[in-house]
């Protein structure tokens, strides 16, 4: 049994792994969701996990700050509004490899994403998390359903950067995304 650990031990730091590596991250919501348009892009709100492996001190959680920059030791702030979480993990490995580490390996996992916001009759108007590929149903049903007064045939969504809402078919709604930052709003209906 004891040689046994001896050569695991010796397995995990022949790979490279170090004690970073092998401890239990909170787990990751995953980010990889496929076509462009399904892409999570960061911005201000998003909570990150920054693994450095064999580097202890720069492991951490990290927050895109209001100005959509990642505040990072040794290498300052790097923008990172707009980008996917592997553009971000490439732009720090590169920063941190200019003139800091030899051959640094960096992995980020999103800890919390910003939310989306739901008003109007369903059950528990509010902030929800959101996360990659989250449709129009899926979204209404995390706020508790709709009340007894909702339209249940249309819908209207504004995008964060868009100034006015948009008016949705519920019999399209698989195809209607919600991203971060978006406000769902069900109307009541006329009898």
């Amino acid at each position: 049994m004891k040689r046994l650990m001896i050569a695991l031990t010796g397995l995990t730091l022949a790979l490279g792994f170090t004690a970073v590596g092998v401890q239990a991250a909170p787990e990751a919501i995953p980010t990889n969701a496929g076509p462009g348009d399904l892409e999570y892009r960061l911005a201000p709100g998003d909570k990150l996990r920054v693994i450095v492996f064999g580097e202890e001190t720069l492991t951490g959680e990290y927050a895109v700050n209001s100005s959509g920059s990642l505040s990072f030791p040794l290498v300052g702030n790097i923008a990172a509004r707009d980008e996917t979480v592997e553009s971000l993990q490439a732009k720090l490995t590169k920063a941190l490899a200019d003139g800091y580490l030899v051959n640094p390996k960096v992995n980020i996992q999103i800890l919390t994403f910003r939310p989306f916001f739901i008003l109007g009759e369903v059950n528990r108007p509010g902030e929800y998390p959101v996360a990659t590929g989250l449709t129009l149903e899926q979204a209404v049903a995390s706020a508790g359903g709709f009340t007894y007064r909702a339209n249940t045939k249309k819908v209207f969504v504004k995008g964060a950067t868009e100034t006015k809402e948009r008016l949705v078919n519920l019999k399209e709604s698989d195809s209607v995304i919600i991203r971060a930052g978006d406000t769902v709003r069900i109307a009541e209906r006329h009898f």
